[in-house]
């Protein structure tokens, strides 16, 4: 039985942490639920519109083996002021599920008291915000603590959205997945 993921979608994500993550993930067999906040018709941070398969509330009454939120100020602005978000997350996390946040998103975390004290990383502009209430990592492009991933930004993207897939279906798929796209793991473990 496949995987199942929840990826949000607000208005001002970033569009490559966004895409290649539900792609890269798709490919690896995990199937990706994309629930816009508020709306289905998003526009993104470089002003990409993208069409969300659903919305959060009717997202939510599904059961996901993980969530993901992607990076993007406006985004992670957004989601952070989104209590059904925050509501979504506590019960992941209590629950033992995926919790995973990229560039910005991390802030989301932060703002929702998600996975306090753990080890984590965001694009290095958030690193003061962050250091008080997390282990701040900023030697490693992606970090995993337990059941919470996050990553630096859009050019960690591919390693992010691998590193998830890894965890979701194994590190064989991942690979055969990672040759497919040509894209050589070697150099970026």
């Amino acid at each position: 039985m496949s995987k199942k993921l929840l990826m949000l979608l607000p208005h001002g994500a970033e569009e490559m942490e966004f895409v290649i993550g539900v792609d890269v993930l798709r490919r690896c067999g995990v199937t990706v639920t994309i629930a816009g906040l508020g709306d289905t018709k998003i526009k993104c941070s470089r002003d990409v519109i993208i069409h969300a398969d659903t919305t959060l509330d009717d997202a939510s009454k599904t059961d996901y083996d993980a969530i993901v939120l992607p990076g993007g100020l406006g985004g992670s602005k957004a989601m952070s002021e989104s209590s059904q978000l925050g509501d979504i997350l506590k019960t992941f996390e209590s629950n033992g599920k995926l919790i995973a946040a990229i560039c910005a998103a991390p802030m989301v975390l932060l703002a929702h008291s998600i996975a306090l004290g753990k080890s984590i990383t965001s694009y290095p502009s958030f690193k003061d915000q962050l250091s008080g209430k997390y282990k701040y990592i900023d030697d490693k492009i992606v970090v995993v603590d337990g059941n919470l991933v996050t990553s630096r930004g859009p050019g960690t993207a591919f390693d992010f959205a691998l590193k998830l897939g890894e965890i979701l279906v194994g590190a064989d798929k991942v690979k055969q997945v990672a040759s497919g796209m040509l894209y050589n793991m070697n150099i970026h473990n």
